[in-house]
């Protein structure tokens, strides 16, 4: 976790009751999901599994502890949850070698935030290694805190994580808005008492109150994000 946590200044914009904004990592600011996917099956594949494609709807989101276990339980494949979690990280970590795609608008989004000084998180259920790994393509500078999810007793769908970025950012968690891919993580965002704005990846999101859900994050900027907390505030 970063240690520059910088002072919030709740007049974000003119009305503004904006404090923060939290992203996730996978899938909604870079392209990995089929990245881990094809890490998944890989590993299964030299266990001796082949992977139902069904299977990826389930793990998609992490964390990595429930969707390690349920391939384990699916496959039946002997292998010890701790030693499948680090091939899984070793393996995902060789797959990106080098850059990692960002999905449409992600570059953009971080760098208005940026220029407006809005105080921003990456919050993601990926452990530390493989988040510092996505960090140099994402640029560090873009983020005042950093939450993975090997550094939570509970990660999402819990909202442990939001809340703990929240409080680091020290903003009100119902005066951030948090930007999220999958099911699990607008979850741990609602419980955290969030507005979340879900860019579905792999699975689809159904829209809901205090939730809005949007095709891309080339829709999204800063003006838009404000409206968000302004219209509950």
């Amino acid at each position: 976790m970063t240690s520059s946590i910088p002072a919030v200044d709740t007049r974000t914009a003119e009305g503004s009751a904006l404090q923060a904004v939290l992203l996730d990592m996978d899938g909604t600011l870079v392209d990995t999901e089929g990245i881990w996917w094809d890490a998944e099956v890989s590993i299964f594949a030299e266990l001796g599994h082949a992977l139902a494609e069904e299977y990826r709807q389930v793990v998609v989101g992490g964390p990595m502890s429930r969707s390690a276990q349920f391939l384990i339980e699916a496959t039946g494949a002997e292998i010890a949850l701790a030693e499948l979690t680090g091939l899984l990280n070793s393996r995902f970590t060789e797959l990106i070698d080098g850059s990692v795609p960002m999905l449409p608008g992600a570059h953009r989004l971080l760098t208005e935030l940026a220029a407006h000084s809005v105080p921003t998180a990456l919050v993601s259920a990926s452990h530390r290694r493989v988040m510092d790994r996505v960090l140099r393509s994402l640029g560090p500078e873009h983020f005042a805190l950093t939450v993975a999810g090997d550094e939570v007793e509970r990660t999402k769908p819990h909202p442990d994580p939001y809340l703990l970025a929240a409080a680091g950012l020290a903003a009100e968690p119902g005066r951030c808005v948090v930007i999220e891919d999958t099911d699990t993580g607008v979850r741990a965002a609602e419980a955290a008492g969030c507005r979340v704005v879900a860019v579905p990846s792999v699975v689809a999101i159904e829209p809901a109150a205090g939730r809005t859900v949007i095709g891309s994050l080339e829709e999204v900027d800063l003006d838009f994000l404000r409206t968000l907390v302004t219209a509950v505030h």
